[in-house]
């Protein structure tokens, strides 16, 4: 899953305009449609960074983060990446985990296929068992004889072996109960200090984001609406899609602001609105959102805080 992008840039990871587009439909003589699930993104990350991508479903979060991990080619732009390995951990860890492997070959699966040495692959296996919390018996276990919670740290496992410098996380917590997913959410918190990773987080859970993420992407129907610190982005958001997602968030203790709801459904990605994308859900639109597209800048008196609103905070 890991692989050498080209290109040299001074953050670990460089997002350049990067668009994804799926032709829907069509034959000999009909022009099908196109899906445009990932439409003009660009963002960074930095070493030993958390960077959360969040948005409803069909935001195309995910597809972004194949595009990142070298698992789908962009219709456009460019990723370059400075590091020497990218993995991934999915959202249904058993899905992910091959049922006829014992937990040991799993694990050391991208040193097999790297053709690294078999002692280093069982020494590097058993090593990483324990950092994620295995019991000392499942190197010669199979994934069936464990919990969900227990196959995701199969999964983190794996995905160390290479030692990357960037995981992509997709939704890995979202196929787990609250308490287990809290214990899967502090590993990875552990094993980031421990080695340095930097972390592209999709998650639709705002709670986890905010224990997790240094900064967030938001995305709404394949557009970067706002990318900011997630403590700025938490305590006066800018975009009022933003807004709307932490309104909707179960918060003990917080009252759910009037009017910032969203509102009706998100548009088909074969049929995106004119002008601002979001407009016809928005609490804020003026005629100008109806036909002009917001470029993606800094809030007003806020330069680490981008926004693509004609009329950001």
């Amino acid at each position: 899953m890991g692989r050498m992008l080209q290109g040299a840039p001074v953050s670990l990871l460089e997002v350049e305009r990067i668009s994804v587009h799926f032709s829907q439909g069509g034959g000999l003589f009909a022009k099908g449609r196109v899906l445009r699930a990932v439409e003009d993104v660009s963002f960074d990350i930095q070493p030993g960074e958390t960077l959360a991508l969040v948005g409803e479903s069909g935001s195309g979060k995910t597809t972004l983060g194949h595009v990142v991990a070298g698992l789908r080619a962009p219709t456009q732009g460019t990723v370059r990446y400075a590091g020497q390995a990218i993995q991934v951990v999915f959202q249904d860890p058993f899905g992910a985990l091959d049922p006829r492997m014992p937990v040991s070959a799993i694990i050391a699966e991208p040193l097999r296929i790297a053709r690294r040495p078999a002692a280093e692959q069982r020494r590097r296996a058993g090593e990483l068992a324990a950092q994620v919390g295995l019991p000392p018996d499942a190197l010669n276990r199979y994934p069936h004889e464990f919990s969900g919670g227990q196959r995701q740290r199969i999964a983190i496992a794996r995905a160390l072996a290479p030692a990357p410098e960037l995981v992509v996380a997709d939704e890995p917590l979202s196929a787990l109960d609250v308490s287990i997913g809290s214990q899967v959410l502090n590993l990875l918190r552990d094993l980031q200090r421990a080695h340095g990773l930097a972390y592209l987080f999709i998650s639709h859970d705002l709670a986890v984001v905010n224990h997790l993420a240094d900064r967030v992407a938001v995305l709404y129907l394949g557009r970067l609406v706002e990318l900011a610190p997630r403590a700025d982005l938490f305590a006066r958001p800018s975009h009022p899609y933003t807004r709307a997602l932490l309104d909707a968030a179960p918060r003990i203790g917080r009252r759910r602001g009037r009017g910032s709801a969203l509102r009706g459904e998100m548009p088909s990605p074969m049929a995106p609105p004119p002008g601002c994308v979001f407009h016809p859900r928005c609490p804020k639109v003026q005629a100008i959102c109806r036909v002009q597209p917001p470029l993606l800048g800094p809030a007003p008196n806020r330069r680490k805080v981008l926004s693509a609103c004609h009329f950001a905070e």
